[in-house]
């Protein structure tokens, strides 16, 4: 974990922040070691008064055919700095279901 601390600052823009792909990268990174599943894409990302807010697709449950996994929708957020400060599954659905809503 220190080695991505040390990578991730090394990694820094000029102005000494952090860059969405470096942000990303470490949401992405965290959350499949916290929960121990398979991240599967980044669906959104914004910068928050605090630090980021990353949203993650999450591979829950594979099943056969492949349309019914479970997939989770996380957010990440990390502070200012780059570290995760926590996260929450904000929605759960089938991979071939269709909508934002979840309907």
């Amino acid at each position: 974990m220190a080695e991505e601390r040390s990578q991730s600052r090394r990694s820094r823009s000029r102005n000494g922040r952090l860059g969405p792909a470096d942000v990303a990268r470490t949401a992405v990174q965290t959350l499949a070691q916290l929960t121990g599943r398979r991240p599967e894409t980044v669906l959104g990302l914004r910068q928050a008064d605090d630090g980021w807010k990353v949203t993650v697709e999450v591979l829950e449950m594979s099943r056969v055919p492949n349309s019914t996994d479970l997939l989770g929708c996380y957010v990440v957020s990390l502070d200012e700095d780059g570290e995760v400060v926590g996260y929450e599954r904000s929605r759960r659905y089938q991979r071939g279901q269709a909508g934002e809503d979840g309907q």
